[in-house]
């Protein structure tokens, strides 16, 4: 019963100055469309090239499509937002996002971890690499990130749902999460904020841990191979170092801490919803000479086609 006393919620937003607000939407709306043109367009390389068929491709196009639905739950909310007096979510619709959030980020959590064994197999076991990461095992991968999001998105949601929203509804932030959410619970969350950190930062450090085990035997393998080899290898890594550190360092300090809130996690939300998704495809395309020149014939193509 108490729940329903509450049937929306008041958002803060990014800012409550005016001038600043109108910055930041055109700056937003710029970084927005940056993510769904840059994603979509690796995506589409990858799919019409007959060149990037190997199983970081594979990844990588998975990887882009999960950056913009990613961004694409708070980014438009945020934008919009940006721009009116009152900025209001019903319950419904905060739950959802908090349940779309974390699925996706949560899958790209663990597609990360994918493409991080993938890389050590391949410079590795650079011989059995066909064998041991096939078609099959791909798909395998895929399917276990997304159904690993779906879990960890179902046991936050559950546990935010089933809280008493009775009175307070103003959320301190631009899009709903675990965290603030709690802190307008009429009843003490300390058990539930325990859980929701153990969850999440578990998830986030043991993938982590995974993650830099996997590249610092990369790194250690790299040693004995020729400098033209290692070159290749060293860019292919670098490129996925960054991806992880950009993601994983501030969703670590947003989720791996009980359930209390901080002035900078605005800031830090922004970097890991929107600066990410968009900085990535400029990360894998910019030291990556077979994406370049996928897209470049790519483009070639379709100059050819608008002349005829």
């Amino acid at each position: 019963e108490n729940k329903r006393n509450v049937t929306e919620f008041i958002l803060h937003g990014l800012t409550q100055d005016k001038t600043v607000a109108k910055v930041c939407f055109s700056l937003f709306l710029l970084f927005y469309a940056a993510i769904v043109l840059g994603n979509l367009l690796i995506i589409i390389t990858i799919k019409t090239s007959g060149q990037l068929n190997s199983p970081m491709y594979f990844f990588l196009g998975y990887l882009s499509f999960l950056d913009i639905s990613y961004s694409t739950v708070t980014a438009p909310k945020l934008i919009y937002d940006l721009l009116v007096e009152k900025k209001t979510i019903s319950f419904v619709g905060c739950i959802a996002q908090l349940f779309v959030g974390h699925f996706f980020g949560c899958t790209e959590i663990f597609l990360l971890t994918a493409m991080a064994y993938d890389r050590c197999i391949a410079i590795c076991k650079p011989l059995r690499y066909t064998n041991i990461v096939n078609k099959h095992v791909c798909g395998w991968l895929v399917a276990a990130s997304w159904v690993g999001g779906f879990v960890h998105s179902m046991v936050q949601t559950l546990l935010t749902i089933q809280l008493p929203f009775c009175g307070p509804n103003e959320i301190d932030h631009y899009f709903c999460d675990v965290h603030p959410l709690l802190k307008l619970a009429c009843t003490d969350t300390y058990i539930v904020g325990v859980t929701v950190a153990a969850n999440s930062g578990a998830i986030s450090l043991s993938c982590f841990v995974v993650l830099v085990v996997s590249y610092a035997v990369i790194l250690v393998s790299l040693r004995t191979r020729s400098s033209e080899g290692h070159l290749k290898a060293l860019y292919t890594c670098t490129s996925h170092i960054t991806v992880v550190v950009l993601f994983f360092g501030p969703c670590i300090f947003i989720y791996m801490r009980p359930s209390t809130t901080f002035a900078a996690d605005k800031m830090v939300s922004v970097f890991y919803t929107i600066i990410t998704p968009m900085l990535n495809p400029l990360i894998y395309t910019l030291r990556n000479r077979e994406v370049k020149n996928a897209m470049k014939k790519l483009w070639s193509r379709k100059v050819k086609q608008s002349e005829q």
